[in-house]
């Protein structure tokens, strides 16, 4: 896949960030395009048409999908086909990409669903499974199995009440494992097992995200960490406001 994703870039058509060409995003075998018009998109699928015939490859169209994204309050009812070997891909309003919803607002409220959902499913396997465990051992699993929310640190558009879903979704699984009564308060709770609590958890991850992304060398994620006004980086600023604030009294 190194060549194609070299003919893409090279090829200057489609999305940029400062400067950067970022038309492709590619993991293995799963890719996406991003272009700002459907010329450009047609242009940059047609580059993989091509790449794919010189390679005796062929592209699964059943498989593969169109999303438009929203400009603001701007919503484009009609929009030109795109074809692919063929075939017109289906227009969706949103699709999941290694395991991470996207939808046409941008907005992660399906996402956090998602891992709440997951949560549930994580707990009760725990439950069930090692109810007569010690406490020590409990909260060893809970740890492994609870805490992972997988690509929180990419959430930066949603709703309070799909967030507190899945804090209060995490707080219950804590409580239910333990044992623990049901109003038993939260930031107790977790103290008292030396445990972190549902904020420390954001914060970790958003940092960690962070530092990750400053330190590493890839040119597309350097392009997206070197812009301040990005919603991923209000998130990340918003996650530590709190505690930037009080380190100064």
């Amino acid at each position: 896949m190194d060549g194609l994703i070299e003919e893409l870039t090279g090829a200057k058509v489609g999305c940029h960030i400062g400067g950067t060409c970022l038309n492709n995003i590619s993991y293995a075998d799963d890719m996406v395009l991003l272009a700002p018009s459907v010329s450009a998109l047609r242009r940059l699928v047609r580059i993989c048409e091509l790449y794919a015939e010189r390679h005796g490859l062929r592209y699964n169209t059943t498989k593969s999908e169109l999303l438009v994204f929203r400009a603001g309050n701007m919503k484009l009812e009609e929009v030109p086909p795109v074809e692919l070997n063929g075939a017109v891909l289906d227009r969706v309003q949103r699709f999941k990409y290694l395991g991470h919803w996207l939808t046409e607002i941008l907005s992660d409220d399906i996402d956090v669903e998602r891992e709440r959902r997951a949560l549930a499913v994580r707990c009760n396997m725990l439950v069930r499974r090692f109810a007569k465990c010690s406490n020590e051992v409990k909260i060893t699993l809970f740890k492994s199995y609870c805490q992972s929310f997988y690509t929180c640190s990419l959430w930066a558009s949603f709703t309070q009440r799909a967030y507190n879903a899945l804090r209060i979704q995490y707080n219950n699984a804590f409580r239910i494992l333990m044992g623990l009564p049901r109003y038993c308060s939260a930031s107790g709770m977790f103290a008292d097992a030396h445990t972190d609590d549902f904020y420390a958890i954001m914060r970790k991850r958003a940092g960690s995200q962070w530092y990750r992304l400053q330190g590493g060398t890839n040119g597309l994620l350097n392009a997206l960490v070197s812009r301040i006004d990005s919603p991923l980086m209000r998130r990340w600023s918003k996650l530590h406001e709190p505690y930037r604030s009080c380190s100064k009294i």
